[in-house]
């Protein structure tokens, strides 16, 4: 049985992804930071020492954007520090590791109704999306065996999100949204299966794997209360509106080579699976 080691098994993603690879017949050992700290390589090499898996999937991160302006450097210790560490071990050992990155690494500057592909020009705008790319050229370095996946609007059951915050709010007499940054909403379940496409065979290398078509924050926010039968005052906004401490990339659409469905096709599965409390 093939051994998967995952970092972040309490956080989001992770929460999604741990019986969903012990369903598809994966032997599963979590890691967080109370037995595992990945900014601490000595850490990283006694545990993946111990437990010998045959893959890594990297799934513990900073992820708070705005906060990574004010602290960069907790963000570069766990994003790029961490992921190294990682990285250094399991290229060392011959092990596969699985980075998870953002659409948070391009800058947004491609022209509407283009796609962005794995292999086009990166270049980060806030801390945030740099940190992470430091933990992509990290993996690239030191390992041979890799999956780098960006991801996007990741939103899932078991974490703060923007679907929940929108829900969170619909009784509010206005709620005003950005619809000037343009990305592909992405379900936790869907980025998990995704994963595992990958590992039943695709190449090494980078890959998008995120929820096919496009859409702003404002039409996101619509589609989750019509789904959700939800009647909200929701009015369009600009970003210079709604100033954040880190810039937004204002299109970071990816081509994800046929790996999800449409994010509203997830989001309606999502909403529903919502409803019976699951």
């Amino acid at each position: 049985m093939t051994k998967v080691l995952v970092t972040g098994a309490n956080g989001m993603l992770g929460q999604d992804l741990c019986p969903i690879l012990e369903q598809n017949g994966y032997e599963v050992f979590k890691t967080d930071i109370d037995n595992m700290d990945i900014t601490d390589i000595g850490s990283v090499e006694s545990v993946i020492s111990e437990q010998i898996p045959d893959i890594v999937i990297h799934c513990a991160a900073y992820t708070n954007v705005d906060n990574a302006e004010e602290d960069y450097e907790t963000a570069h210790k766990i994003n790029a520090i961490g992921t190294e560490n990682l990285a250094k071990v399991c290229g060392k050992k011959n092990i596969t590791l699985v980075y998870i990155s953002t659409d948070y690494v391009f800058d947004g500057t491609l022209a509407q109704g283009n796609l962005y592909k794995p292999n086009d020009q990166t270049n980060p705008i806030n801390n945030y999306g740099l940190t992470k790319w430091q933990g992509e050229q990290a993996v690239r370095k030191n390992c041979k065996k890799y999956y780098i996946i960006r991801t996007a609007w990741l939103y899932g059951i078991h974490g703060k999100n923007f679907v929940e915050t929108m829900i969170s709010l619909a009784d509010k007499p206005e709620l005003k949204v950005v619809d000037d940054q343009v990305g592909c909403p992405t379900w936790t379940v869907e980025l998990c299966d995704g994963i595992i496409k990958l590992l039943q065979g695709k190449a090494y290398g980078t890959y998008h794997i995120c929820g096919s078509g496009q859409t702003s924050w404002y039409g996101f926010a619509k589609e989750i209360f019509e789904l959700s039968g939800l009647n909200v005052n929701l009015k369009p906004c600009t970003t210079d509106e709604f100033p954040r401490p880190a810039k937004r990339p204002a299109y970071s659409v990816m081509d994800n080579g046929g790996l999800c469905r449409p994010w509203q096709d997830a989001l309606k599965d999502y909403i529903e699976l919502r409803k019976k409390g699951v």
